[in-house]
């Protein structure tokens, strides 16, 4: 895994432990080599994430529609920027260039797009490991209605396990490593 794309907010939340855990996030991921790959603002979690990636010395790519260059304050001190005509063509390149897709504590647009790349797992589009960073255990409302959802027979609880969750740095990057989806596709 050479690449993580990340989904995360233009706003940083009221508390700032999700500030700290995304700076560390970055941190670890410049340390293991492991570039990231995001939506290309400079605001809210998406920007601490960067510059916490940059400043441990490690490798950013942001990808953001001309659209959001000025709402979401186009990141200029990154190692590459992509400005793409609309958010279809932002999200496209960005799931070309991950190896691995990450989900941390954001908004409606975070969603969206962790729902979109999960889906694109389960029909197959690509086969890569899609994470949560549960930090503070933010996403565990989330998680809850999707075990409601394998409970209740709409989702194969094979996909669900599937669904990498940790709330370390180090997990993560383990656990992203060591994940092969074959290995669940048999379970």
């Amino acid at each position: 895994m050479t690449r993580l794309t990340i989904y995360t907010g233009s706003a940083t939340g009221h508390d700032l432990t999700y500030q700290q855990e995304v700076r560390s996030l970055g941190v670890t991921l410049a340390e293991e080599g492991i570039g990231v790959v995001f939506g290309g603002g400079k605001v809210g979690l998406m920007g601490q994430l960067a510059d916490a990636t940059l400043e441990a010395g490690g490798e950013v790519t942001g990808i953001i529609p001309e659209v959001l260059v000025e709402r979401e304050a186009a990141h200029l001190g990154l190692t590459s920027l992509e400005v793409v005509a609309d958010m279809h063509q932002r999200k496209a390149r960005m799931g070309e260039l991950g190896d691995a897709f990450l989900a941390l504590p954001g908004g409606m647009g975070t969603l969206e797009e962790l729902f979109e790349v999960w889906t694109w797992q389960y029909l197959g589009i690509h086969s890569k490991p899609v994470a949560l960073y549960n930090t503070k255990g933010f996403w565990d409302p989330l998680l809850a209605m999707i075990d409601h959802q394998v409970a209740e027979g709409f989702i194969a609880g094979w996909r669900r396990d599937a669904l990498v969750v940790a709330d370390t740095p180090d997990s993560l990057v383990v656990q992203l490593r060591d994940w092969q989806l074959d290995h669940y596709e048999k379970a």
